[in-house]
């Protein structure tokens, strides 16, 4: 097949940013409605938590199975699936009568939302081969998170404020419907030449876990420990299952050979601190604005702007930064930014407008910083072959990462802990950075992957 013009391979990645954009925009939506969900359906803390954590825990749940789905079936039969699916799923979310039923329709979203955001990056991985043209493509995807945390918050306060929270969900529809017409016309179909074969095992493992791990941490607070060890102990002997299991399969869901290469195992521990950073601190945020200083949803909504800013702005620099220098910068900028951010507020910084603007400012900027290397790094070490599995992988750490962060922070805001839970995710952001991007890290790809590894992997991993 013919590479592709450089205005296809544009058009290529306009169409699967729509995809990120519109699961973006769910998430920072709804945070800013999370008080007009706790009035009209009569929410507890943990109800919201789960209207939040329902969703991205089955997303990060089947994201690995829907990357080697779509390597083995076609990506674009399955990224049009998930548009289906997630369109469909915002149509009932719109609709839902009870808090419970609200619960049940965001997990519809979440399994078409699970066939998006991984099978659009190998979409993008396989679209764009050459190493810096990448880099600067997913420092694009990177900015459209930025883009949705502006217009998210925004266009959110302004419905629920005037139409009320059911309108937030309508906005999924024609876009998702849109996407799905030019993903028909435009993306090509792709495959990888020795598709991976499914396994159920691994999947109901994978599912156990997180599934668990995320109900023991939200329930804690509530439920007790007679309810919520026995849910712990499934975690435990899940986790185990899966480093015992795994290995023995020729084609394992998911592959524990990535995670001897330091930049790939780096680049998981970033993505799940780094969005359990995000997920915590938009909770949380939400909350204070609202319930604290009194401000409605859009004015809570217009000071997620000192955040999302910087968020669209740095993003595609930590591209190219990323495609020239490599991923060690933008991750000592995204460490220090977001962890002084989080320090600030734990030393009760957002009391003050200055300091609530300069708190934002500095998580925006290193949220923006912090997307490109994580994709980057997760997917430039391994073999093309298997694109989609590890950018399902990379995928799958951010989901899950903003599942506990949402989970960890809710638990401890009576304590008023949680700002120091994301002082603890922004210094991991930094110390892991730096340990996974040196001379060593890029050691251990040559010795996994052997001459499976991509030729680009020192250029790109260059710190």
């Amino acid at each position: 097949m013919p590479e592709p013009t450089t205005r296809r391979r544009h058009l290529v990645l306009a169409i699967c940013c729509t995809s990120l954009l519109i699961v973006s925009l769910d998430v920072t939506v709804l945070n800013v409605a999370l008080p007009s969900l706790r009035s009209d359906l009569g929410a507890s803390t943990s109800g919201l938590q789960w209207t939040i954590d329902a969703y991205t825990l089955v997303v990060a749940s089947l994201l690995m199975l829907a990357g080697s789905t779509a390597d083995r079936i076609g990506r674009k039969r399955v990224f049009m699936a998930g548009l289906v699916v997630f369109t469909l799923g915002s149509a009932l979310c719109s609709m839902a009568p009870t808090l419970e039923a609200l619960i049940v329709f965001r997990t519809v979203q979440a399994v078409g939302g699970s066939m998006l955001n991984p099978v659009a990056m190998s979409i993008i991985t396989n679209t764009f081969t050459e190493p810096r043209e990448r880099a600067r493509a997913i420092g694009v995807w990177g900015a459209v998170v930025g883009i949705s945390m502006a217009a998210g918050p925004l266009v959110g306060g302004v419905l629920v404020e005037s139409v009320g929270w059911r309108s937030i969900f309508w906005l999924n529809l024609p876009v998702g419907l849109a996407a799905l017409l030019l993903t028909l016309r435009h993306i090509p179909e792709s495959r990888a030449p020795h598709p991976r074969r499914p396994d159920p095992v691994g999947q109901l493992l994978v599912i156990a876990l997180f599934g668990s791990l995320t109900y023991a941490i939200i329930e804690a607070p509530n439920a007790g420990l007679a309810t919520v060890l026995p849910f712990a102990a499934v975690a435990v002997a899940a986790l185990t299952g899966l480093v015992l299991y795994e290995p023995r399969r020729a084609e394992p869901l998911i592959d524990l050979r990535f995670f001897r290469s330091a930049p790939f195992s780096g680049a998981t521990v970033i993505a799940i601190s780094a969005f359990a950073a995000l997920g915590g601190f938009l909770f949380q945020s939400t909350l204070y604005l609202q319930n604290e200083r009194g401000l409605d949803a859009l004015h809570a909504g217009l000071w997620m702007l000192p955040m999302a800013a910087p968020t669209f702005l740095c993003a595609p620099l930590s591209g190219r930064l990323v495609g020239s220098r490599g991923p060690r910068i933008p991750l000592l900028i995204a460490g220090l930014t977001m962890t002084t951010s989080a320090v600030m507020f734990a030393a009760g910084a957002q009391t003050s407008t200055a300091g609530l603007f300069t708190g934002y400012l500095l998580f925006g900027i290193g949220f923006g910083f912090v997307n490109a290397p994580i994709t980057n790094t997760a997917v430039s070490g391994m073999p093309r072959a298997q694109a989609g599995v590890a950018a399902a992988v990379a995928s799958t750490s951010r989901q899950l990462g903003q599942t506990l962060g949402v989970a960890v922070v809710g638990a401890v805001l009576a304590s008023g802990a949680g700002w120091w839970v994301l002082v603890g995710c922004g210094a991991s952001v930094l110390v892991v950075g730096l340990a996974s991007s040196g001379d060593w890290a890029r050691g251990t790809v040559d010795r996994v992957w052997g001459q499976e590894a991509p030729r680009e992997q020192p250029q790109t991993a260059r710190g």
